[in-house]
């Protein structure tokens, strides 16, 4: 999975002078939450709906709507819009992407070509519908858990132990827990999961948990 083919393509964007009514008028209409700021073709910062919200007046105000719309008219996008912006270039995986918002604590990002342009807009639910794209939640299958120790030859058997029972893998994850543990979720069309669990546990693999999702 690459970050071109899950994100927003051709993102609609403003320049640095454009006015904060202007943006949250745009915004409202198409119904965005983010922006990218262009300038002259180059990348100059990001806006997101807290950045307007930041501005606006409290609904407490005792300004009228009128005088609500003048204040924001004065006020510019270069004014409030985030300049050190974080990006992903448009061929990274979407692992990438998804490091790089968890680790800035974002919730989207522009994402810019080889050359520095701007070409799309990647979001926390673009990251949470390829997770459910990858792992088949919406098409019903089952998934079990087994935890396992950390050795050689652990996946092998167990993707045997399935062919066997003629049950084809959909997908399988590993996730490292302590003691040299590891949890490997897998996820197919399980017909009868207490014969599968069964040749499993044969085979010394503890089956801790399974459920069909969707």
């Amino acid at each position: 999975m690459f970050v071109i083919n899950r994100m927003t393509k051709n993102p609609m964007t403003v320049t640095a002078d454009t006015k904060v009514d202007e943006v949250a008028h745009l915004m409202k209409k198409h119904n965005f939450r983010r922006l990218p700021v262009v300038d002259d073709g180059k990348l100059v910062g990001f806006l997101s709906d807290s950045d307007l919200m930041r501005v606006a007046p409290s609904p407490a105000t005792t300004l009228s709507r009128y005088e609500i719309n003048s204040l924001l008219a004065k006020i510019c996008v270069r004014d409030i819009m985030k300049k050190d912006v974080v990006s992903v270039n448009v061929g990274a995986t979407i692992e990438e992407a998804a490091l790089i918002m968890y680790k800035n604590k974002i919730g989207g990002m522009p994402v810019v070509s080889n050359m520095g342009a701007v070409v799309g807009v990647i979001t926390e639910t673009d990251i949470f519908k390829t997770f459910v794209d990858v792992m088949g939640l919406a098409d019903g299958k089952t998934r079990i858990t087994l935890e396992v120790t950390d050795k050689i030859g652990v996946v092998k058997d167990i993707a045997e132990i399935f062919g066997q029972a003629g049950v084809s893998i959909d997908s399988l994850i590993t996730c490292k827990k302590e003691d040299n543990k590891y949890e490997i979720v897998i996820r197919g069309d399980i017909t009868n999961i207490d014969d599968i669990k069964a040749k499993l546990e044969a085979k010394g693999y503890k089956v801790i948990h399974t459920v069909k999702i969707g």
